[in-house]
C-alpha cells in the first residue's frame, strides 16, 4: 500500500531486515540520497545513545540537558520509535543490540525516513533519577546539520574508533598490564590479506607478542575486539590460531540454495542491462558457483572437503595456555564474530561485554550479490553463503542471536558522564578478586 518513493522503500528494508543477516544492506538511489543531504529542515537535531537502558540526549545542548532520558517524540514514545527504525539497520538473526548501534549513528536521518520530515519536535523528557517529566519543543534543522551535531557528540572520545579511519599502526595494541594479566586489542581485522604487506606486518606482531607473553608466563590475557566489524581472512584465524588449543576449520559447512543466480539483467554491475545476462555467463557467475559448492542435498549446494574453508587449521606452536577474558559489544561482526565465536567456544574463555550483532553459530557472508531494482532503483545487497561456525554448542548461546556474553556489562551511566571504560574495568576488578582469593 505505498503511496510514496519512501514508502516503497521502508518496505524493501523491511524485508532486508526480516531475512537476519548483517551483510545485509538496502540503500536510495544516488540521485535520491544527493536530493535528501540538500533539504534544509526536518530533521531532528540531537544525536541520543543508549546507555544503562535508556535512550539519552547524546549532545550538549541549550535546550535538552545533556544525558537526559528520553520518553517521547510528538507523542509517540521512544521505545516505539526505536521499534520503527530497527528496519533501516540489519543484524544476525534476531539481534537488537547491534541495531542500536546503528540508530546511534543514523537517528535523525531514520527518522525522517518513517516519519517523513516534521517542522517542529515536541519532546518529552526526565533528568536522570526524577519522575517529573517535562516538554520542549525543538526546531527541526538540515539533514547535514545533525551530522555535524553528530560529530560533536557527548560519547566522541569514548566511541570514537568505531567511525575512524583508522592507520595501520591504530588497527591492534598489545601492552602487558601487570605480572600475570596481558590485555591484546584488534580493533579491526580489514588487514590485507597473505598477498599484502600489511598482513605480513601483522604476523609478526602476533608472533612477538604471543613469544613475549610465553616468556614473561602470563596467566590472564584480555582479548579485546570491541569495535571490531571484521575484515578479512586469513586475519581472523591466524588470530585465533595464537588463543587455541584445538585443531580447527573457518566452518563446519558453507551452502547456497540456488543452482543458478537469478534475475541476472538486475545484477548490480556497470554492464548494460540487456547485455547482462551474457555477460554474466562470460564472467562466470553460474560455473564459479556451481565449482564452489559441487554437492547437491535437500535442494542446496554445499562445499566439499576441498575447499579452503573446510582446512584442518593448527594451533600456534606459541599458542596460550592460560585464562582468556574476551571482551565484546555489539559493535563485533562479521569476522570479528566469527573470531569471538570460536574463542568464547573454548573451556578456558570467559566473555564479558554485551551481545554482539554477529552470530555465534552461523551467519551468512563470503559472497555479497547486489540487485538494482528495475523502477525505483533501489540497490539491495546481501550475501549469499550460509556458513555453520565451528563451534561447540552452549547453554548460553542461542540460535538466531549475537554472541552472548557470561558476564553483561555495559557501560553505565556515570561512566558515560566521565568517558569511562565499564567492561575493561570490570574485567580487572574480576581479576584481581580472583588473584586475592
Amino acid at each position: 500500500q505505498s503511496n510514496t518513493f519512501l514508502d516503497f522503500y521502508n518496505i524493501i528494508c523491511q524485508l532486508t531486515d526480516f531475512e537476519g543477516s548483517l551483510h545485509n544492506n538496502t540503500s536510495l538511489p544516488q540521485k535520491y540520497e544527493d536530493k535528501l543531504r540538500l533539504e534544509n529542515d526536518g530533521y531532528f537535531p540531537y544525536p541520543i545513545i543508549w546507555i544503562a537502558g535508556k535512550w539519552i540526549v547524546n549532545y550538549k545542548n541549550e535546550h535538552i540537558p545533556h544525558g537526559a532520558e528520553l520518553i517521547s517524540i510528538n507523542s509517540t514514545p521512544i521505545a516505539e520509535i526505536i521499534s520503527n527504525l530497527y528496519k533501516y539497520y540489519t543484524t544476525d538473526g534476531v539481534n537488537t543490540t547491534g541495531k542500536r548501534v546503528g540508530i546511534r549513528g543514523g537517528f535523525s536521518k531514520y527518522y525522517r525516513f518513517n516519519y517523513g520530515r516534521q517542522e517542529k519536535f515536541v519532546v518529552t523528557y526526565k533528568m536522570r533519577e526524577s519522575d517529573i517529566i517535562e516538554s520542549k519543543t525543538l526546531e527541526s534543522i538540515s539533514y547535514s546539520q545533525y551530522y555535524k551535531h553528530f560529530n560533536k557528540r557527548y560519547s566522541k572520545p569514548y566511541d570514537q574508533i568505531y567511525y575512524a579511519d583508522l592507520k595501520d599502526n591504530q588497527k591492534y595494541k598489545y601492552e602487558q598490564i601487570n605480572s600475570s594479566t596481558s590485555h591484546l586489542t584488534v580493533y579491526t581485522f580489514a588487514l590485507g590479506n597473505e598477498k599484502t604487506e600489511s598482513h605480513k606486518i601483522y604476523l609478526s606482531f602476533l608472533d612477538s607478542v604471543f613469544n613475549n607473553i610465553k616468556i614473561a608466563n602470563i596467566e590472564n590475557l584480555i582479548v579485546d575486539v570491541r569495535y571490531n566489524g571484521g575484515g578479512t581472512d586469513p586475519n581472523d584465524l591466524v588470530t585465533y590460531s595464537y588463543l587455541t588449543q584445538r585443531k580447527f576449520q573457518e566452518n563446519k559447512e558453507a551452502w547456497i540454495n540456488f543452482k543458478k543466480v537469478p534475475y541476472l539483467k538486475y545484477i548490480d554491475t556497470n554492464v548494460p542491462r540487456f547485455v547482462r545476462p551474457i555477460a554474466m555467463a562470460f564472467l562466470g557467475y553460474n560455473r564459479l558457483f556451481r565449482k564452489q559448492f559441487p554437492l547437491e542435498k535437500n535442494a542446496n549446494f554445499y562445499q566439499d572437503a576441498s575447499s579452503d574453508d573446510h582446512q584442518i587449521r593448527q594451533p600456534s606452536n606459541n599458542a596460550f595456555t592460560g585464562n582468556i577474558y574476551l571482551l565484546i559489544n555489539p559493535e563485533v561482526a562479521s569476522a570479528a564474530s566469527l573470531f569471538s565465536a570460536m574463542v568464547a567456544g573454548d573451556e578456558n574463555t570467559t566473555v564479558i561485554g554485551e551481545e554482539a550483532m554477529g552470530g555465534y553459530y552461523g551467519h551468512n557472508g563470503h559472497t555479497p550479490l547486489g540487485y538494482i531494482l528495475p523502477k525505483s532503483k533501489i540497490e539491495t545487497y546481501f550475501s549469499v553463503v550460509n556458513l555453520e561456525q565451528d563451534v561447540p554448542k552452549k547453554s548460553n548461546q542461542k540460535y538466531n542471536r549475537g554472541i552472548i556474553p557470561d558476564y553483561e556489562v555495559s557501560q553505565s551511566y556515570e561512566d558515560y558522564l566521565n568517558h569511562k571504560d565499564t567492561q575493561l574495568a570490570f574485567v580487572l576488578e574480576l581479576l584481581s578478586k580472583k588473584n586475592m582469593e
